[in-house]
């Protein structure tokens, strides 16, 4: 039998445990902020209107470089499709306040370029969101109240998550969007979703629920999307219509690719109708496992059909491989420029 002596020892330790475990948490909570902080912007942003310049809305932005490219969400700064450019102020931690105009914006996946009229600033550095886990940590910071940002931490909730976006008539899903349990507070839409290194790894975009929010990834496509705005203003794309998430490859279905290591493959979720992905005999559930040609291309994640979907794409035939239940398919899919 222990003792009383020893069961306070034993008391005493656990909580010792606990309390270590709380400090590196916060140490790295606090090492985040003030190292991502000094990026962050608060956004004021304004419109023309009979009276001049009014206030149409609030949000943060990340500084990419050091000569005034900010990345935020496009619903911060975009309005209603007709509306003139927006303009506005951004301020940052140091107490320095730059005028801001849109360089470009990409609706369809809530991302928006600006430039703000100032240099020297710090850029954020970006990270890989196809590297983060479930249960990773993540910090999320915003700049809503100008001089003091806004910080929560939580764990990445689910990955592969889709987000509809919509610009005019086009209905888009926003694949592989970050879940996660860090509480996103007004204004800090655009902010920046960062892991334990300080990297960017999401733009904060929306809140899902208590509790949740939601955040677009930093990855292969979106780095092309965020060049793009930056070097033309605008993204050239092509489209099939199609929302899907990733699916683990059946046992047959590996059997059948033999020595090929892929563990997954794209499951379409949705067919928008009329698409060129209904007129080529796509259905929701069709497990989607290669496209193109010259070679084809092995398709394990919703990333690996964005990166197909370029420009050059548009109005060319792209062969696809699909497995429906136990059945394998080839098609072919011809995608059209994705419109606003």
């Amino acid at each position: 039998m222990s003792t009383t002596a020893e069961r306070h020892e034993n008391s005493d330790g656990a909580q010792q445990r606990e309390a270590e475990a709380l400090d590196a948490y916060s140490k790295i909570v606090v090492d985040v902020a003030e190292r991502i902080a000094p990026s962050v912007a608060n956004l004021r942003v304004m419109r023309r209107g009979r009276g001049g310049q009014v206030p149409a809305g609030a949000g943060s932005a990340v500084a990419l470089t050091p000569d005034g490219f900010l990345i935020t969400s496009a619903h911060v700064v975009s309005g209603p499709s007709h509306a003139p450019g927006r303009t506005g102020r951004a301020t940052f931690v140091d107490g320095r306040e730059l005028s801001w105009r849109v360089v470009g914006v990409d609706r369809l996946t809530d991302l928006a370029v600006l430039r703000a009229d100032g240099d020297g600033l710090t850029p954020a550095a970006l990270g890989e969101a196809e590297r983060l886990r479930v249960g990773q940590l993540v910090v999320a910071i915003g700049n809503p109240n100008g001089f003091a940002g806004s910080v929560t931490a939580g764990v990445v909730s689910a990955l592969g998550r889709s987000l509809p976006a919509r610009a005019g008539r086009t209905v888009r899903h926003i694949d592989n969007v970050i879940q996660t349990d860090a509480a996103l507070n007004p204004g800090n839409s655009g902010g920046a979703l960062v892991d334990s290194s300080a990297r960017v790894i999401g733009i904060n975009t929306a809140v899902a629920g208590v509790g949740l929010g939601l955040a677009v990834p930093i990855n292969a496509a979106t780095r092309q999307i965020i060049g793009a705005l930056m070097r033309d203003g605008r993204v050239r794309r092509a489209w099939i219509g199609i929302a899907a998430g990733p699916r683990p490859l059946p046992p047959n279905a590996r059997v059948k690719l033999g020595p090929d290591p892929r563990s997954s493959g794209v499951e379409i979720i949705e067919v928008s109708p009329g698409s060129p992905a209904q007129r080529a005999g796509l259905r929701a559930e069709d497990l989607i496992v290669e496209m193109g040609a010259h070679p084809p291309q092995a398709i394990e994640r919703v990333d690996d059909v964005q990166r197909l979907m370029g420009q050059d794409a548009i109005g060319h035939p792209m062969p696809i491989r699909i497995l429906r239940g136990d059945r394998w398919l080839d098609l072919e899919v011809s995608p059209v420029e994705l419109v606003e």
